[in-house]
């Protein structure tokens, strides 16, 4: 399985991305076999104990760079392997710093992940002219699995990526490959990086280290600081087809093609929502009530009701990713710091500091779970009012909630398109009002009655 096959529907990054693979494989070999010449020569012109071997490694070495130089001339034109990372993009493929962009759930983080493993692909095929990235050999493998010791991924669960942890990504991206090719820094959330962590980066971006690459996700060119953007090569990725989504399910994931094809249209291509609904029984039960809200809004009682249970479920969400995770976290700290045995165990002195950054961390990332789960049902609440406007104009576009077609049918004869689109921006300014960091109750309590109003 080559690492590409998770990457869905984005055949045109696919091809840019192998195409990049290539060129970044050959000028590392290239590289490596200029280096060995480099050092065949030296223990020749020493006089070493290995005279013979050395003058076969640089006899070797030498052939191969003149084939290479042979090749060109041939070309006329530089080829395209030869060019540093950072050199004339006319001629490489390859550059030092990528920006991945596209709607939520299109793959972005994937794309990603996969360029990294492909950059990192020690396949024996690729002497025999395979495109890197076989998925198969120890550096396809660690890296996408997280193991690999030269591809650090960043993401995080908090509101912004600070000052001091892109510091330390930078001070990482000067380092030389430990064992792999190159020094990969995938950044999967770039549009959470705050103006002065932005500016730090941006040095680091601009003049990379020799062999390092910077891949930085984020939904739209426009999340990302012009100075940044203006350094990287930009991938745009669509929306994956709905049936790439649930043909990707069955086929990953093993869910039943009846539920895959439901997931896939309910999420409408959004492949980890899609796979979130279909192998989890809470997060459909948690839709459905969230799509019977439409018909709770009938008066004011029903609108401030609807409202503080929306933001009540959101808030369990987020109290139970707390409990799983925090306890945890807090049980490592404490242990690390020689806290004694217990739950009420002392700590040692001086570390009380420690434990309140702890619990600082802990209590921003269940803000931004409570946001993105009430961002979430908000979604959910578009695409049914999409649908009720689709019924409305006699669209030919398919429904995506198809078990909700009765409610769907009601809403649409009961209203007109213009109040259903009054009601779906209703629900964007409710989303607006959420990053601007408004209580989570007011905004959706307003949002209710917009949507009472119409």
């Amino acid at each position: 399985m080559a690492v590409w096959d998770d990457l869905v529907g984005q055949d045109r990054v696919t091809e840019t991305l192998t195409a990049a693979a290539r060129d970044a494989d050959a000028y590392v070999t290239a590289a490596e076999a200029a280096g060995a010449e480099e050092r065949a020569e030296h223990r020749f012109g020493t006089g070493g104990r290995d005279t013979a071997a050395a003058t076969g490694a640089a006899a070797e070495a030498k052939a191969v760079a003149e084939a290479e130089a042979e090749a060109d001339a041939d070309a006329q034109a530089p080829a395209p392997h030869t060019e540093p990372p950072d050199g004339d993009r006319s001629t490489s493929q390859m550059t030092h710093a990528w920006l991945f962009t596209g709607p939520p759930g299109s793959g972005r983080s994937t794309a990603a992940r996969a360029f990294a493993a492909a950059l990192q692909c020690v396949s024996p095929d690729r002497a025999l002219g395979a495109a890197p990235g076989c998925g198969f050999c120890d550096g396809c493998h660690t890296a996408l699995i997280g193991t690999h010791a030269d591809v650090e991924v960043v993401r995080t669960d908090l509101l912004s990526i600070g000052v001091k942890e892109t510091r330390e990504l930078v001070r990482r991206a000067q380092l030389s490959p430990s064992g792999g090719r190159w020094q990969v820094i995938v950044l999967e959330d770039a549009d959470r990086l705050t103006e002065g962590s932005g500016n730090v980066l941006l040095k680091a971006v601009e003049e990379p280290a020799p062999r390092t690459v910077w891949l930085l996700c984020a939904p739209s060119v426009e999340d990302v600081l012009p100075t940044i953007r203006s350094r990287c090569r930009h991938l745009t990725l669509r929306t994956p087809p709905v049936e790439a989504v649930a043909d990707l399910l069955m086929r990953r994931d093993g869910i039943e093609p009846e539920l895959a094809h439901a997931a896939a249209r309910a999420t409408q291509g959004h492949i980890g929502r899609a796979r979130r609904l279909a192998t989890d029984e809470r997060a459909r039960s948690r839709r459905a009530a969230v799509l019977r809200l439409p018909l709770r809004v009938d008066d004011i009682g029903g609108c401030l009701k609807a409202a503080q249970e929306l933001v009540d479920a959101a808030a369990e969400d987020a109290k139970q990713v707390a409990e799983e995770v925090d306890t945890k976290e807090t049980e490592e700290l404490r242990a690390a710091l020689g806290a004694a045995a217990g739950p009420g165990g002392r700590l040692p002195r001086g570390t009380a500091g420690v434990m309140k950054d702890l619990e600082k961390r802990q209590k921003t990332r269940g803000t931004r779970t409570q946001r993105d789960t009430l961002d979430l049902a908000l979604t959910d609440l578009t695409g049914f009012y999409r649908d009720v406007l689709a019924l409305q104009f006699g669209s030919s576009v398919a429904i995506a909630n198809t078990e909700q077609r009765d409610a769907l049918e009601r809403i649409a004869r009961g209203s007109t398109p213009e109040r259903t689109l009054r009601r779906i921006e209703a629900i964007l300014a409710c989303r607006r009002a959420l990053d601007r960091n408004v209580a989570p109750l007011l905004a959706v309590e307003a949002m209710t009655l917009a949507l009472r109003a119409g």
